[in-house]
């Protein structure tokens, strides 16, 4: 990078925003010659340090640096900063994370309020935080995830920072005593959020509980830590716990239904856990729980479900699948206006669908491998939102609706291994949105449409499940006024928060599809499930030649023609494709 003479003579200019740039190489030493600058942004390039860089050391009114995604060396290049004073802001995520020089110490003028240093390459354990970090103590975001840090848990942070509000350390191998840990909360009157993700542990006496002071906090994200023991008393409690993750460990017993009763929680994950018995049932004419995003899946939960789960009219995902839960799907399920995402597969409902239920809103649908009977007519006519619909390995009868290819968001159809008959419609042709189709496993008839050669297989986003929330930490953005900065500065930080909002609220429950190619059995998810197309008719009674036109499917990932009674003189375009 070669700036201009005139570029570096700006010496008037507050605020420098470079990100983006692909730029290279290092900082240019006369960037110090920009002695007004209050706001840095050089963030998602990839610059390298120099002596050169000590020309940041002269930028001492440097409120808000952006260094995220360079090839810096953190955290030894931070003293860079040492001697600014009105410092509040520093952002330096993904980065290179090397060991400070013994020699390096140094105590900084600065106080930050927010601190971002995650997911920073590294190969070693490191036993040590930036030293900095000894001397701040008006935090109130630090995020320090995903670095490979060893030891304790930087318990003394939050002793010395009564202001912090969001404490990230997911990703690291580190540890506490619960014991300590409830003492050096209690010091953080403002803490909201602690994520604890992916090998933290809390050790105890003999076991390795969860603990029960952590059920004060508004946010918990414990998950992937090996977990054992129940959920503690004191969670059911609780008036501020809104978003509870205890995914992917071996937390077993049974639900208590205080935890389904908190009025405030909005999101609660325990899926991938050892949990039994049934989900219980609360009084829902008091309090209605007012659940977004519930995740119960991958348990050993049974019984039949209660009907509060039907009634929270604000539930948007819900996830049960690969439970024991039994009985019909209930009429109530129609009311959910709101739900999005519903997976009841791999258990044992069984009985009719609901014959009200239009699925208006739910785009991802999976009732695969249950005990459905009964078919399809008038079930899912008005579905003009549903983007995934698995019916895979049920009991189904009768035809498949022509309609169905009147669902312009349609983009993945299942209905394998059920007992459907009669014709392929030639109505599925005209859902352009179609990508993955395994109507495998039936006993349909008649010849294959050779219409279904005029499908486009677009790769479409669609068909993956993102987030549905969004928050902001407590009272960091409040006021006009906040760290004195220019309507540039707190936009940016605003944004920058709303990354971090995202992984606080982004919802897990990530959309996958089963599908069968070359004899594998393959789940697909995110950009690869965007990207997959396939069509499956194998082992029907199809008759008659294979359309010429299927052959025009030269995008398709899978075919399988399998197990049929076809005439294969018509070939060739299916091969040459």
């Amino acid at each position: 990078m070669t700036p201009t003479k005139g570029w570096c003579d700006l010496r008037n200019l507050e605020a420098l925003d470079l990100s983006e740039n692909a730029l290279e190489g290092t900082l240019p030493s006369c960037l110090g010659n920009l002695s007004s600058l209050r706001y840095l942004d050089i963030s998602d390039n990839r610059f390298t340090e120099n002596d050169a860089s000590t020309s940041l050391g002269n930028l001492t009114l440097l409120r808000f640096v952006a260094l995220s995604k360079n090839l810096f060396q953190v955290p030894a290049f931070f003293i860079s900063f040492a001697n600014h004073s009105h410092l509040k802001v520093l952002l330096s995520n993904q980065n290179k994370l090397v060991k400070e020089p013994i020699s390096q110490t140094w105590i900084p003028k600065f106080q930050l309020e927010v601190f971002r240093m995650s997911n920073c390459t590294t190969k070693e354990l490191h036993n040590e935080l930036p030293k900095f970090l000894h001397h701040q103590y008006d935090l109130s975001i630090v995020d320090l995830s995903f670095n490979n840090f060893g030891g304790t848990i930087p318990s003394w942070l939050l002793v010395n920072n009564t202001r912090l509000e969001a404490y990230l350390m997911a990703g690291n191998s580190l540890w506490a005593r619960s014991s300590c840990l409830y003492t050096q909360i209690q010091t953080c009157p403002l803490l909201i959020y602690l994520r604890a993700k992916y090998r933290v542990k809390f050790q105890q006496t003999f076991v390795r509980n969860i603990p029960p002071c952590l059920g004060g906090l508004r946010h918990l994200d414990l998950s992937y830590n090996n977990l054992s023991g129940g959920i503690p008393e004191e969670f059911g409690k609780s008036d501020l716990l809104r978003f509870l993750r205890l995914s992917n460990n071996n937390l077993s017993g049974k639900i208590a239904p205080t935890i389904f009763s908190l009025y405030s929680l909005t999101t609660l994950y325990l899926d991938s856990n050892n949990f039994d018995g049934e989900i219980p049932n609360i009084d829902i004419s008091t309090s209605i729980p007012s659940l977004f995003d519930m995740d119960l899946s991958n348990n050993n939960l049974s019984g039949k479900l209660p009907r509060w789960v039907w009634n929270m009219s604000d539930l948007m995902t819900l996830a049960l699948s690969n439970n024991q839960l039994e009985g019909p799907i209930p009429m109530e399920l129609c009311y959910l206006d709101c739900l999005l995402f519903l997976d009841v597969s791999q258990n044992n409902f069984s009985g009719p669908l609901p014959s009200c239920f239009d699925a208006r809103f739910v785009r991802h649908l999976h009732l695969s491998k249950n005990r459905l009977t009964g078919n399809l007519a008038g079930v899912f006519f008005n579905s003009s939102s549903l983007v995934t619909l698995d019916l895979s390995e049920n009991y189904l009868t009768g035809e498949i609706p022509s309609w169905l290819g009147t669902l312009s968001a349609l983009s993945v159809l299942l209905l394998k291994a059920n007992y459907l008959i009669g014709g392929i419609p030639v109505q599925l042709c005209e859902s352009y949105s179609l990508s993955i189709i395994d109507l495998s496993q039936n006993k349909l008839s008649g010849p294959i449409p050779s219409c279904l050669g005029n499908l486009t297989l677009e790769p479409n986003a669609g068909k993956s499940l993102t987030g549905t929330g969004t928050f902001y930490f407590g009272s960091t953005l409040e006021g006009a006024d906040y760290y004195g900065m220019t309507i540039l500065e707190r936009d940016h930080l605003k944004a920058q928060e709303a990354i971090l909002g995202s992984l606080i609220d982004e919802s897990h429950i990530e959309e996958r599809v089963d599908y069968t190619t070359k004899s594998g059995f393959y789940t697909y998810k995110g950009k690869i499930l965007e990207n997959m197309s396939g069509v499956d008719l194998s082992c029907n009674r199809l008759t008659g030649e294979i359309p010429f036109e299927i052959g025009n499917l030269s995008d398709i990932r899978s075919l399988n023609l399998s197990h049929k009674q076809f005439d294969w003189s018509c070939t060739l375009n299916i091969l040459e494709a």
